[in-house]
């Protein structure tokens, strides 16, 4: 068993029963108020000068010549850097280890001058920043001054939140930092339904969050954040999919995007996976047994073009490495590039290459998949 994996029950919520439901939209989200992802694509578009195009370049050529050649042949540097504030969270998440405490990994917080440091070095290739990895962002105090470094060196910055400590003053500060996208997990428009997944949580103070993050956008007269309504589908909620756009919009955010969840020890079926198969990254299968939809072929772009950088200066290859069990460098007195350029991270591009399904962390990603449904 997954040491992720803590069994999901609720004797207080229990699942709601429901029939799949077809929405009266066919992507993977709704756009609230009109305009905001031509706006928000904007803010990501001004942001490609000369030397970053090049590097997008160097990276898709490069990675499309590995998969033809069956051989790790890399250029550039990374275009999309993830870099973890804190593994700590305020929340029980059933399926995520910060929520269940399960990290074998030390628990602490990245420091402003550590990350100033990696900043000063990605700026000049890399386009998009993520403040995220595991925990709650907003935990470490120092996380819009963060923000509003990166900004300030013109990179495209989103983080994610569970929206618990959004005050009026923090909401402000959000706004002003510079900060071009925030991504708020609302997985339920019920407090019972909600509670289900995001297990300590409050729906209130969620929407109380939002609302005081668009209010000060409008003061501000602020373009940014683009603000995400973020609903991860699984089968406690996926009856209330149509209510949480209707609360998005009443708290003034930009967009809803409904996403599918990733569960743990999935292959006798899970009470997390929702009815509606449009919604579900697995499948049944003939022999009652379940699968991940995704052919797991010999490839990934995400080791060609992006990161994740720990709290505590660990590379990793992708999101998916949750406990950094597969460190291809540390940051310690070592430069990014080093470490992007360095024989572990070829050695591992080349085993992606040669059987992807046998690297643990692969078994269940959506490379390759939808994340977003479809």
């Amino acid at each position: 068993m997954n040491k992720f994996r803590r069994p999901f029950r609720s004797s207080k919520h229990p699942v709601v029963p429901c029939q799949p439901l077809v929405l009266p939209v066919k992507s993977r989200g709704v756009e609230i108020r009109r305009g905001a992802k031509f706006r928000d694509t904007w803010q990501l578009v001004r942001r490609l000068k000369l030397s970053r195009c090049i590097n997008l370049g160097r990276l898709y050529f490069s990675y499309q010549a590995s998969r033809l050649l069956k051989k790790p042949i890399h250029a550039g540097l990374p275009a999309a850097v993830a870099v973890e504030p804190t593994t700590s969270c305020n929340l029980r998440c059933p399926e995520c280890p910060s929520g269940l405490r399960s990290f074998s990994r030390p628990t602490g917080r990245l420091s402003l001058a550590d990350f100033k440091n990696l900043i000063d070095e990605i700026s000049p290739f890399t386009l998009y920043l993520t403040l995220y990895f595991q925990g709650e962002p907003y935990l470490n105090k120092e996380l819009l001054d963060m923000v509003a470094y990166a900004h300030a060196r013109g990179l495209y910055t989103a983080t994610s939140t569970n929206a618990h400590f959004l005050t009026d003053d923090v909401a402000r500060r959000t706004v002003e930092s510079g900060l071009c996208r925030l991504i708020i997990s609302v997985d339920g428009a019920t407090q019972d339904v909600y509670a289900q997944y995001r297990v300590g949580g409050r729906l209130q103070k969620v929407l109380d969050g939002a609302r005081r993050v668009a209010a000060w956008k409008r003061q501000l007269k602020s373009p940014t954040p683009h603000v995400i309504f973020q609903f991860l589908v699984v089968r406690p909620n996926e009856h209330q999919m149509e209510d949480v756009a209707r609360l998005a919009k009443e708290c003034g955010a930009d967009e809803v995007r409904f996403k599918t969840a990733q569960v743990y020890d999935y292959e006798n079926g899970h009470p997390l996976i929702p009815l509606n198969e449009k919604f579900a990254r697995y499948r049944l299968r003939a022999d009652g047994r379940w699968e991940i939809k995704n052919a797991l072929g010999n490839r990934c772009w995400r080791m060609w073009h992006s990161c994740v950088v720990t709290w505590d200066g660990r590379v990793v290859p992708c999101c998916f490495d949750k406990d950094a069990t597969h460190v291809l460098g540390q940051l310690n007195g070592r430069s990014l590039k080093d470490v992007w350029r360095g024989s572990d991270y070829r050695e591992f591009r080349r085993k992606i290459l040669r059987a992807r399904r046998e690297i643990d962390i692969c078994t269940n990603c959506t490379e390759g998949t939808r994340v977003w449904g479809h």
